[in-house]
């Protein structure tokens, strides 16, 4: 053991020159805005099983006592495991239990995710994996085959200890009580799903790195949800990147500074002193309506997960929910899914906190990148499988579930219903009455709910927005997915970075759509919206205004920025800059005609 201790030595001075390593910059996709300044903290795939929260002050010895009893019960299972060998047992066996018991007590195990817990206030599960992250890199730099291959046996010791964490965890310490230096913390994974990243709403991460993803893959949708900066799509940031490395995320450049020197630190400290004066700024637009200069109205609504963030949706002042992905309240739920009351307790939180503006709840969109435990939706292409309404009218009697509890919560509230995917009148007709088959359950047990609740059409394929006369002759509204709508288009899967630059949202074809849906509606009389990441950039706020678009929904974080924007746009001014947009069919020209909408 004095030889593995004097090679940890040696290692550990290796690994500390990475304090003095040279900066790089990685190029990524910018998924959202802000800057994010921390140290790496480096996401395995098996790491992401493990919970991570911050403890508070007065709680952290016991979480020191729980890692501690833990390590000593491993051991016991080892020494239980050795005694009961049998006699004709190979040697090497118990050589290789006394090796797993060795390393239990070795202060670079032992103690060191001891003094994880107390100085960083990380979770007994999360202080050990970090530690463990630590070792296997330096077990990697090893030139010698047979210790380099020795990182099998610290992943064995640590996966036993894990499981005794998991299995005698009860109630979990709050991420409070803890300083601000220990909040600065960045998550680099080589992908993180829309599940995963919602566990980290709470916790102490300030921004996101990926190596995969684009920049409308739902991941990203999120990460602009939750107002954090995150750049995707780095091809190999994971790999690059070391445990507590400080890095610089500037999300709207798609930059990452790994590594920064101090200047540069300095630099972009006082950017994020610049953006905090501008977001209090803002703030002051939360009761201030949203009208052009030309007096023209317009509706700014909010995207949400969860029923939590229609508090952040109120507090900027949206006008509503004008899209609830309730695909959030089925994953990360251990293979169970939401019974009716759940949802129906989840919707009317959500309803009630809106104090009477419209919400609109999106039912059950699975599939793609967005899988939920418990249903099975691959395929070969799951983009264009069994997702959304076509899963969820093979599955009627969850669909019907749902639709209960939705119309449940209307009896609280404004609430409507928007049906994604749809594609085929036979889907319109069977969604329809399968809502008329929910409305006769409620009415047989009394339940009250607003028998008038109006359905809308997410228009985000491109048959759908060929086919407009179809859905504006049954539906109530519709609701353009700009996102699948240009995945669906351009035929680029908007969750893999290598054609992630070939992701268009002013591709003429987009624009011909767009403009086709708008004019088809507002003939029609009915309501069209945009849900999509289009609504709430506003390099593109003047142009959507200017086709006609009267309602935009997007993540809280950009509604404000948004609402400036409206307020500072003369309609008048931009028709013929837009008729040329919509005229021509090359990028180049399209883009000068964005750059000078900017400018009137």
């Amino acid at each position: 053991m004095r030889q593995l201790r004097h090679w940890w030595r040696k290692n550990l001075a290796r690994a500390s020159n990475r304090e003095n390593m040279a900066s790089f910059t990685l190029q990524g996709i910018p998924v959202s805005r802000g800057i994010a300044i921390g140290r790496a903290h480096l996401l395995h795939p098996a790491a992401l099983e493990v919970q991570h929260y911050l403890v508070a002050q007065e709680k952290v010895e016991a979480e020191v006592q729980r890692l501690q009893n833990a390590l000593l019960d491993a051991e016991r299972e080892l020494q239980k495991i050795r005694s009961e060998l049998p006699a004709d047992a190979p040697p090497e066996l118990a050589a290789f239990l006394d090796v797993h018991s060795l390393f239990l007590t070795d202060p670079m195990l032992a103690h060191a995710p001891l003094e994880i817990i107390r100085s960083r206030h990380y979770n007994a599960e999360w202080a050990l994996v970090t530690q463990i992250d630590v070792l296997l890199v330096q077990f990697e730099e090893i030139e010698d085959d047979y210790l380099r291959e020795r990182k099998a046996d610290i992943e064995q010791v640590a996966d036993r200890i894990l499981k005794l964490l998991i299995g005698t965890a009860t109630s979990l310490p709050q991420s409070t009580g803890v300083d601000e230096l220990n909040t600065h913390m960045i998550v680099v994974a080589h992908d993180i799903s829309p599940a995963d990243m919602m566990q980290f709403q709470n916790s102490a991460f300030v921004g996101f790195i990926t190596d995969e993803g684009g920049r409308s893959s739902h991941t990203a949708i999120v990460s602009r949800s939750l107002g954090i900066p995150a750049v995707v799509g780095t091809g190999n940031a994971s790999h690059l990147i070391k445990q507590d490395d400080w890095l610089v995320i500037d999300s709207e450049a798609g930059v990452v500074i790994v590594a920064p020197q101090q200047i540069i630190l300095e630099e972009y400290r006082e950017k994020q002193t610049v953006l905090h004066r501008i977001y209090k700024k803002l703030a002051k637009l939360k009761k201030t309506l949203a009208i052009t200069k030309d007096g023209t109205a317009i509706t700014l609504l909010a995207n949400i997960e969860l029923p939590e963030h229609a508090t952040a949706a109120g507090e900027v002042g949206a006008c509503g929910v004008g899209l609830f992905r309730s695909e959030f309240l089925f994953m990360g739920r251990n293979g169970s899914l939401p019974s009716e009351e759940e949802q129906f307790i989840a919707y009317k939180k959500t309803v009630q906190a809106m104090k009477g503006r419209p919400v609109t709840i999106r039912t059950l969109d699975v599939g793609a990148d967005k899988p939920v435990d418990d249903i099975d939706t691959s395929t070969l292409n799951p983009a264009l499988g069994l997702r959304a309404i076509r899963y969820c009218l093979t599955e009627p009697q969850l669909f019907l579930t749902q639709l209960r509890a939705i119309l449940r919560a209307s009896a609280f509230g404004k609430v409507n219903i928007l049906i994604p995917m749809l594609s085929h009148s036979f889907e319109i007709d069977q969604t329809l009455a399968m809502l008329e088959q929910a409305k006769r359950q409620l009415r047989l047990h009394d339940i009250a709910f607003d028998n008038h609740i109006k359905v809308g059409a997410m228009i985000e394929v491109p048959a759908a927005a060929l086919c407009l006369p179809m859905f504006v002759q049954k539906m109530d509204f519709l609701s353009i997915g700009t996102n699948d709508l240009i995945q669906y288009t351009l035929a680029i899967d908007r969750t893999d970075y290598a054609v992630a630059h070939l992701y268009d949202d002013v591709h003429p074809a987009i624009l011909q759509l767009l403009a086709m849906t708008v004019q088809t509606a507002n003939k029609a009389g009915i309501p069209v919206a945009i849900c999509g990441g289009m609504a709430g950039d506003i390099k593109l706020t003047r142009l959507l205004l200017g086709m006609g678009f009267r309602e935009l929904s997007m993540p809280p974080a950009q509604l404000l920025e948004v609402k400036q924007e409206v307020m500072n746009i003369d309609l008048s001014t931009c028709a013929m800059t837009i008729k040329k947009i919509l005229r021509s069919y090359d990028s180049v020209t399209i883009a000068e005609g964005i750059r000078a909408l900017q400018l009137l």
